[in-house]
């Protein structure tokens, strides 16, 4: 047990020497750039291809520069030898190969960083796919990312990132995301999830899963045979419409997002087939998860962009998002109100989903508001689709049909029931508080004879508050002199006081002049802050 556990020790520390020399040879002390980064993940081998490519897609957290050379990553990777593969089939199905299958194609489809995929044949005769796991990759997985947290402190330190880069906070999602991809069974349940939640689409489809032959390591499914959604000349050839395809592509992506709150994070073309009529979504191992408050602020964002609501915009953002930082409320909502200004009047023609999104992940990330993993993924997964469409069917609106979309479902799923009950118990409340509001005057006022008037506000840190509440303040203070005339004066009325003037006591007509003076004063004032 000792010479195991010291034998772990020896290898962790010789790989964490390599990670450094690694660093070293890329002279990290001068700073790192995107290429300089994409480069350090390469040399370091196929758990950090697997951590840049993941991180391409969090635009809200790193630099937009960073991430286009980070989706730039090679992935292909050495395959595993045949007695690998066939070890790790038999081993986690308990099964000879030959009794699986009756034949196996030893040359892989594809070989990535944690699986490569082999065509094989039922025995009874069903052509699948099934992919592999490697060898040991969740232990290599796992040692790399301890050694590379021990190593966040000397990258920050000589790369001069400083908070630039959240590299723990990207580190856990990484991990996250690729203990998920690790775990077949994920996939797996994945599969039966987007086809149980697409039964009703008659055009939508994905492989069928052998869920006996599945395990955490092994994956096999249906070998769909059809054409790719991109190869716009063997479509046409074999009678398709791709306008059709695009519309009912686009359609059924919004579908997954907005209703299901489940969608194919990497929509790119390898990924979707056309066969026998229909979409065919493959490798689900990606999706993207909205939860229902997220999908409800996305809905709402749509209509507060096409109106220039840049309150409610602002509120949304802050809501969807992760504040690391103290925000700058006048800076964030002058940003917001700069964006819709650029795009909210833009022809839909002119609308570009991949830039939008780019400056949106870059207006958060500079406001230090990090956004939820699924909203990074939708980002890019929209981005990628809108691209795609307007390769195979150029004359189709992506943005046309995302807002119909959102504005018709927003008013499909309206629950008016719900609706009418809360509006008339809001309108009984406001009833209610009205009238209870001259009690409220009468005991501020008795508190503010006897002195014993209070007034509480919590300060929130924006740069004009202060002069705001000062403001407030004058005008509170006004209100209450002007008060204490009115009532005094009224008071010295009833008095026998000399000299009047119109049966008026002098001082109680100077009294009421002044309240008039400082009513006319601060109308006037009021009137001229809201222009």
């Amino acid at each position: 047990m000792n010479n195991c556990a010291g034998a772990d020790r020896g290898e962790s520390g010789g790989r964490f020497l390599e990670i450094l020399n690694i660093l070293r040879k890329n002279d990290l002390q001068t700073g790192i750039s995107p290429e300089k980064l994409r480069k350090i993940l390469e040399d370091l081998g196929p758990t950090f291809v697997k951590v840049g490519q993941i991180l391409s897609m969090r635009k809200d957290l790193l630099p937009k520069e960073y991430c286009e050379e980070l989706t730039k990553l090679r992935s292909d990777v050495t395959p595993m030898g045949i007695d690998d593969v066939r070890f790790v089939i038999e081993t986690s199905c308990g099964r000879r190969i030959t009794e699986l299958f009756s034949s196996f194609d030893e040359d892989p489809l594809g070989s990535a960083s944690i699986a490569q995929v082999h065509a094989a044949v039922l025995v009874d005769g069903t052509p699948v796919v099934v992919k592999v796991q490697r060898i040991g990759i969740y232990e290599t997985m796992a040692q790399d990312i301890t050694l590379l947290r021990r190593a966040i402190g000397v990258v920050k330190l000589v790369s001069g990132t400083g908070d630039l880069i959240d590299f723990g906070m990207l580190l856990d999602e990484f991990w996250a995301i690729t203990q998920e991809e690790m775990d077949f069974l994920q996939e797996a349940r994945n599969l039966e999830e987007f086809r149980e939640r697409n039964a009703s689409i008659v055009y939508v489809s994905c492989p069928r899963l052998y869920r006996e032959l599945t395990t955490d390591k092994v994956l096999v499914m249906e070998h769909v045979d059809g054409i790719p959604v991109n190869d716009k000349e063997s479509l046409l050839e074999n009678g398709y419409d791709l306008s059709e395809i695009g519309l009912k592509l686009v359609t059924n992506y919004l579908k997954q997002v907005s209703e299901d709150g489940f969608f194919q994070a990497d929509p790119h073309p390898a990924n979707i087939l056309i066969r026998g009529g229909k979409i065919v979504w493959i490798d689900l191992g990606m999706m993207g998860r909205l939860s229902a408050r997220d999908r409800k602020l996305i809905e709402q964002a749509v209509p507060a962009v096409l109106t220039g609501d840049y309150g409610t915009l602002k509120d949304i953002v802050l809501k969807l998002g992760q504040v690391r930082g103290r925000v700058d409320h006048d800076a964030l909502y002058s940003d917001i109100e700069f964006f819709v200004a650029r795009y909210g009047e833009a022809e839909i023609g002119e609308l570009d989903a991949a830039v939008i999104m780019e400056e949106v992940f870059d207006m958060v990330r500079r406001h230090q508001i990090s956004m939820p993993r699924g909203f990074s993924m939708l980002g890019r997964g929209v981005a990628m689709l809108e691209g795609l469409v307007a390769d195979i069917c150029p004359e189709l609106s992506f943005f046309d049909l995302v807002i119909n979309n959102y504005s018709g479902s927003l008013w499909r799923r309206v629950d008016w029931k719900k609706e009418l009950r809360n509006t008339s118990y809001a309108t009984f409340d406001s009833g209610r508080k009205a009238l209870e509001i001259p009690a409220l005057l009468s005991d501020l006022l008795k508190n503010s004879n006897k002195g014993r008037a209070k007034l509480n506000l919590e300060f929130i840190g924006t740069r004009d508050f202060a002069k705001a509440a000062n403001a407030l303040m004058d005008k509170l203070i006004a209100g209450m002199i002007i008060a204490a005339l009115i009532i005094g004066s009224s008071l010295i009325c009833l008095s026998d006081a000399f000299p009047r003037v119109l049966s008026v006591p002098l001082p109680a007509v100077f009294g009421f002049f002044l309240a008039f003076l400082l009513t006319v004063g601060l109308i006037v004032q009021n009137r001229r802050n809201r222009f």
